[in-house]
């Protein structure tokens, strides 16, 4: 343990800064980005990849690229913010834990340094991750052996000082934190591994249950992890059933290492990687071959050095990108997004149709009785019209019919309870048919909240349209007349009159007032008598149109306000919900992204 202690890493303050008298190095910035204008990961990409430096390149290209991904950034987390704030009155509080978890962890994240990478080696018992992690450091800062488990608490090391509070926020003590061998980790703007934390974890399939705990709960904390596998344990199910797959969307923040590639005769060492990349691509992990972007896999021996160079670059080069810690809180929104689908996703068109509003107002006017209200305005339009038109003879006669019972005209016929209820039971049946039809294609959350909408509504709607059908359908005190009824009436008093002087006529030849002819008073009566029931008949027929149009609209008047009493009390309603739905659901697609 005597490396271990000369290494030991320098005190630092619990929020991060500098012990005093510490002097950055020339050229580092406060900020992190170096006192040159070329220390950005794109530019080092291009050096990397064609050799030739071109001066026209723009030196913040980089920057720029990390301002806009980050401004993508917090508008996904804004969006999740908002969504979890929308759903939280309709959504069970376990199913967005998680989206509560990752935006509580992002903004604890993004409160402490971009300029730091935290990097966690994890791995199964034997697989060489100690070995690896003293083999980056260049010096053994963690302890190796063939006692099992070795590593029995998470050690770091940081190559760039202000790392204080992100390893403050892993629960790393000060006497687990280490600085790396000097050669290896120079605070220059051209350091390799400049900005790095790396963090040696527990056995994650350690005997110790404690060990276990500590790997899931900083594995959750970490901008990104190398996965150490051996060739005896690479393909074991709990790496792939309990890690692996899970972190599947995790893939750019990933490194798979198959380390012990010595202990491989041949090109056995080939043929294990080629499985394991199989394997990562039937667990769902995208690789990073061919420029994609995905996990890394190398193969290396911690022991010998051989393939660690090849890693030390890949580190360093997403290092100095500085970019998995937004790539670390994306991969989580997409992992929260993807559980969340069933709660605001279904992949069915749902809302509510213009058939569906049609049909519920039918259904509230056909319990409201408002085709019967016309058919009854129209009849009694078409009893006014005879009553006007017809002839003093039957006009008397009615009267005197009335006079007779007049208890029959004053009677009003109570509604059977029988019919009272059916009418109920309508009103309940349409509301339920519109609360089904409105929630059809929801997640089941917001379909249940559609369908209590409809239910509360339909509280109290039996009797608001029972109240509407006696003032909406009851008849006004004086009906319209058309233009045509006072011809009408006065040729019906025409016919009337030249009856009644026909009939004297006749009746003064009979008594011998008048002189004998019976040709014309006959005539005179006969017109009479015919003429009426012809003008009569001709009104009652064209009283045909006006009576129909009349009771269509009464109809029409009836079924407009039960349609406005059920749009305000269930429609509305149900509407919001929906329009929630929506907005809620605008939200979801920007979390996705």
């Amino acid at each position: 343990m005597t490396a271990v202690t000369d290494h030991t890493e320098h005190a630092e303050h619990a929020d991060g800064t500098e012990p005093a008298g510490r002097v950055d190095p020339p050229g580092d910035d406060a900020d992190g980005s170096g006192g040159g204008a070329w220390d950005d990961g794109l530019i080092a990409r291009r050096v990397a990849d064609s050799g030739v430096f071109d001066v026209e390149d723009d030196p913040y290209a980089h920057e720029h690229e990390l301002h806009d991904a980050d401004a993508e950034l917090v508008a996904r987390l804004d969006a999740l913010r908002e969504l979890v704030g929308l759903s939280r009155a309709r959504v069970d509080g376990a199913a967005l834990a998680e989206a509560g978890h990752v935006l509580d962890q992002a903004a604890a994240r993004r409160r402490l340094s971009h300029r730091h990478t935290v990097v966690a080696i994890a791995g199964a018992t034997g697989s060489g991750k100690s070995t690896l992690f003293n083999a980056l450091a260049g010096v053994p800062l963690s302890e190796t052996g063939l006692r099992r488990p070795t590593t029995s608490a998470p050690i770091a090391c940081s190559w760039t000082d202000g790392a204080a509070g992100l390893l403050d926020r892993l629960g790393i003590p000060g006497r687990l934190r280490r600085r790396p061998l000097q050669g290896q980790g120079p605070q220059g703007v051209d350091a390799p591994l400049k900005g790095l934390v790396l963090v040696d974890l527990p056995d994650h399939d350690s005997a110790a249950v404690a060990h276990r705990e500590q790997v899931d709960r900083i594995l959750e904390l970490v901008d990104a992890v190398i996965w150490v596998v051996d060739p005896e344990k690479y393909a074991d199910a709990m790496l792939h059933e309990r890690y692996l797959r899970p972190l599947a969307g995790h893939a750019e923040v990933t490194f798979v290492v198959l380390n012990q590639v010595d202990r491989l005769p041949g090109e056995a060492a080939d043929l294990v990687l080629d499985d394991l990349r199989r394997l990562l691509d039937e667990d769902g992990i995208a690789l990073g071959e061919h420029g994609e972007p995905g996990a890394t896999v190398l193969s290396l021996s911690a022991l010998t050095g051989d393939g660690v160079d090849e890693l030390r670059e890949s580190l360093d080069q997403f290092t100095r990108e500085q970019g998995a810690a937004a790539r670390r809180i994306e991969a989580d929104i997409d992992a929260a997004a993807l559980r969340l689908r069933p709660v605001y996703a279904t992949g069915r068109k749902s809302g509510l149709s213009e058939d569906a509003r049609e049909e519920f107002t039918d259904r509230l006017a056909d319990a409201v009785g408002a085709e019967a209200a016309g058919q009854a305005a129209e009849r009694a339009w078409r009893r006014n019209a005879n009553k006007a038109c017809g002839t003093p003879w039957l006009r008397l006669w009615h009267w005197c019919e009335g006079r007779r019972t007049p208890s029959a005209t004053l009677t009003v016929r109570p509604v059977p309870s029988d019919e009272e209820a059916t009418a109920r039971q309508r009103v309940e049946h349409a509301v339920r048919i519109v609360g089904e039809r409105a929630s059809a294609g929801l997640p089941g959350p917001w379909g249940q909240a559609v369908r209590e909408a409809a239910t509360r509504g339909a509280e109290g709607l039996p009797e608001a349209l029972d109240d509407l059908a006696v003032s909406a359908g009851s008849p006004p005190p004086r009906l319209p007349r058309p233009g045509w009824w006072p011809v009408a009436v006065l040729a019906q008093i025409s016919m009337t009159i030249v009856q009644v002087i026909g009939g004297l006529w006749l009746l003064g030849q009979i008594i011998g007032v008048l002189d004998p002819n019976l040709g014309v008073p006959v005539l005179l009566m006969l017109c009479g008598i015919v003429g009426g029931p012809c003008v009569e008949w001709s009104c009652r027929m064209a009283a045909k149109g006006p009576a129909r149009r009349y009771g269509l609209d009464a109809e029409r008047r009836l079924r407009e306000a039960a349609a406005g009493c059920g749009r305000a009390r269930v429609l509305d309603p149900v509407a919001a919900e929906l329009l929630r739905y929506r907005e809620v659901r605008e939200q979801y697609v920007k979390v996705t992204g």
